[in-house]
């Protein structure tokens, strides 16, 4: 019997061939990046080396998400309780975009894709925040996908602000209550202008979603996979994509 159950995981995990509906492609894929360093662990190298090939990571999805259709791809970079993690390894993650633009923007504007970022990018050191000025500043004219990062941002801090500013604008009678609706809410968080994503992935085999976009995926499809995010590709891609299109959206509904 335990070995019939091994056969069967073992064809479960080959990576067949699939065909995606040119129809139904996901406008908005949102990806939490996880399992760099247990990636590197398991190979007896430092956590860090995970991250870096978690980079390379990075532009196999934007390129495959663009080559497949998608508008939008929002990539969990660096929350706001990863801040905790020791020093010397949240240096390096400071330093990763910075890595990243300086050897992908070029390519990046050549492949017409627009980069933004959300968070709360005040708070970065002023190397990695005036990178992403650069990346944002010199794509903002580019008319295709949009790569979005979530950079020092945390679900519910975004969520917690939202609401400040608009406590703040009832005490000031510039708003009344009676006006709050959800689209008013969507315009003031920090995907301002983003659809909600259809999509969301994690890598790593962890099925939770630590504090991303909470307000946003409230009907997002969810796909998860055992591989950590340095083996990432294209493959992983189409095969969430493919899963979501097997899917039926009934946003609350019969249909």
């Amino acid at each position: 019997m335990i070995k019939r159950i091994q056969e069967w995981l073992s064809r479960k995990d080959r990576q067949e061939p699939v065909e995606i509906s040119p129809d139904n492609i996901p406008r908005h894929i949102a990806i939490i990046m996880d399992g760099n360093g247990r990636w590197a662990k398991r190979r007896g190298m430092p956590r860090v080396v995970g991250h870096q090939n978690g980079m390379k990571a990075v532009k196999r999805a934007t390129i495959a998400a663009n080559d497949l259709g998608v508008e939008f791809l929002t990539l969990y970079a660096f929350s706001t309780e990863n801040w905790s993690r020791p020093k010397d390894e949240v240096d390096f993650l400071m330093r990763l975009p910075v890595e990243f633009l300086a050897i992908e923007l070029d390519e990046l504007i050549e492949k017409n894709v627009q980069v933004r970022v959300m968070g709360d990018t005040d708070s970065l050191p002023s190397h990695t925040r005036k990178a992403m000025e650069e990346a944002v500043a010199r794509t903002q004219s580019n008319t295709g996908l949009i790569l979005n990062f979530a950079l020092n941002y945390g679900g519910r801090k975004e969520i917690e602000d939202c609401m400040r500013g608009m406590g703040k604008d009832i005490q000031a009678g510039i708003l009344s209550p009676e006006e709050i609706t959800p689209e008013l809410i969507d315009s003031r968080m920090l995907s301002s202008g983003l659809p909600d994503p259809d999509l969301l992935i994690r890598t790593s085999g962890e099925m939770r979603l630590s504090n991303f976009m909470l307000w946003q995926i409230a009907y997002s499809e969810f796909w998860f996979t055992d591989a950590y995010w340095p083996e990432f590709d294209k493959t992983h891609l189409i095969q969430a994509v493919t899963e979501y299109q097997r899917r039926t959206r009934r946003y609350g509904g019969l249909k």
